[in-house]
């Protein structure tokens, strides 16, 4: 299985590689270039040099009988360019040599004659290769026209240099670029190698804790250093949020799980505890109704917390509420016809009821049912907590775009700490759930599902013994 340090470090030295043999050929080939040019050069200047000298001794005798002075300067010439001169006649045949003036074993040989006929024409020529016949070797060749100071045509000059020379340049250029790239590779690998591992050592780190995370160990995070690159930590970062979140959901489904046991537990055994004494005869047939009207409640308060906590996932699940489900009603006229269901409890605990409303409907576009189940279940708990002779309080008020509906009511100030929780799932404010038979504890908990639902905001206060809950809904015309 290749790695990302395998396959980060392989592109890498690849790359390097051939950074470095792209470079090596263009040197070489920019070097070999400007060689052949300084070459060229120099024999065009010697090739005009002989040519001048040749032409001026021409005037006092001819090239097949020179004079000493004349063999002596192409000797020298010879010498000093380091190169060798050849002098052919209008036929090509060698009448001149600079390798040994007197004695040349060239003299007398004849060149080609296209070649011969080529330099006439031209005046000049430059090429590379081996002169058939002369030299065995490869070499530079320039050749150009002996003209008298007539502008007579006398013959030609042919100079000439090794290609060896060049050769054994480019050589050492070559062997040194090949150990330069030899030792920058080895140390680049090098460093490469440890860039690559100090790189990838945070995405090892964040496999090794996510292995971890996996396997049960939900505080595992991955350690943020400051000289993580930018991406690096940020994925560092968003993979810590993510475990706290996952760590976070895990807790709450422990805790819930642990809570609906705790409330399963009661009323089940009370169930069973009583159907077990009727069915043996503990409980006499006489009470046997009273019994039965027992299991009958715990039965009905089972079936609503069922039906809670399946309003609760359906809210969850949707994410939100559609907007078919949506429509424009008044909400005045909603909670007014909700405080009238809590009439008699009102009358029974003489609470005094304030009403605060503009005088003109206000309408909101939202889910009617679900908004009514949130004022019916605010109002349920104003009036379970509101002492008697208490007041409990209904308002709306219009702001720029939300309209804000506040419920309240007298009695004990919840304590500063309870406010985070009062939304949790089964959270009850009175820990002795055996004195609230009525309620699960999921009330307010489906309160702020259904308004976060909307894309809504809802607050509690509690301070100087009153408690007030508001939530907003969109204000529409």
């Amino acid at each position: 299985m290749r790695t990302t340090f395998s396959r980060t470090f392989f592109t890498a030295t690849v790359v390097l590689l051939l950074a470095l043999l792209s470079v090596g050929f263009f040197l070489r080939a920019m070097l070999e270039e400007h060689l052949d040019d300084m070459a060229f050069d120099r024999l065009e200047n010697d090739a005009n040099v002989i040519s001048d000298l040749a032409a001026a001794y021409y005037a006092d005798g001819s090239l097949s009988d020179p004079k000493m002075d004349f063999l002596i300067n192409l000797d020298v010439a010879g010498e000093v360019s380091e190169s060798d001169s050849v002098i052919c006649d209008l036929e090509g045949a060698i009448v001149l040599c600079s390798e040994d003036p007197l004695r040349c074993s060239h003299r007398g040989m004849v060149v080609s004659q296209d070649y011969l006929q080529t330099v006439l024409s031209d005046g000049l020529s430059q090429s590379t290769g081996v002169i058939s016949g002369l030299y065995d070797d490869a070499r530079y060749v320039c050749a150009t026209r002996i003209v008298t100071d007539k502008g007579e045509t006398v013959g030609i000059v042919i100079v000439s240099r090794p290609l060896a020379s060049t050769q054994a340049v480019l050589q050492k250029m070559t062997d040194i670029f090949a150990f330069l790239t030899v030792l920058v590779t080895g140390i680049s690998v090098l460093m490469i190698g440890l860039f690559v591992s100090r790189q990838i050592y945070p995405l090892r780190q964040m496999a090794k804790t996510a292995r971890s995370f996996g396997h049960g160990d939900l505080d595992a995070r991955v350690d943020i250093r400051s000289d993580y690159p930018s991406e690096i930590e940020e994925l560092a970062l968003a993979f810590n949020n993510m475990a706290s979140s996952l760590q976070k959901s895990e807790y709450q489904r422990q805790e819930f799980v642990a809570n609906v046991s705790h409330e399963l537990k009661t009323p089940m055994t009370t169930i069973g505890g009583y159907i077990d004494g009727i069915l043996d005869g503990t409980i006499p047939p006489e009470r046997s109704r009273h019994y039965m009207q027992i299991v009958s409640d715990e039965t009905k308060r089972l079936s609503r917390l069922v039906r809670s906590m399946l309003d609760i996932s359906q809210l969850q699940d949707r994410g939100g509420i559609p907007e078919e489900k949506k429509s424009r009603f008044d909400l005045e006229e909603t909670a007014g016809q909700v405080l009238i269901t809590f009439e008699r409890k009102i009358l029974e605990k003489g609470v005094e009821v304030e009403v605060q409303m503009p005088e003109h409907p206000v309408f909101t576009f939202a889910d009617q049912d679900a908004v009514t189940q949130v004022i019916y279940n605010l109002l349920d708990n104003a009036v379970k907590f509101c002492p008697s002779g208490g007041t409990l309080g209904l308002t709306i008020k219009e702001g720029d775009s939300k309209a804000i509906v506040s419920i309240f009511n007298d009695g004990q100030t919840i304590p500063p700490e309870e406010l985070p929780l009062v939304f949790d799932r089964f959270h009850k404010i009175d820990k002795s759930r055996s004195q609230n038979r009525e309620g699960w504890g999921l009330g307010l908990y489906i309160v702020k599902t259904i308004v976060c639902s909307h894309a809504e905001n809802i607050s509690v206060t509690s301070r100087d013994g009153r408690t007030e809950f508001s939530f907003t809904m969109p204000l529409v015309v």
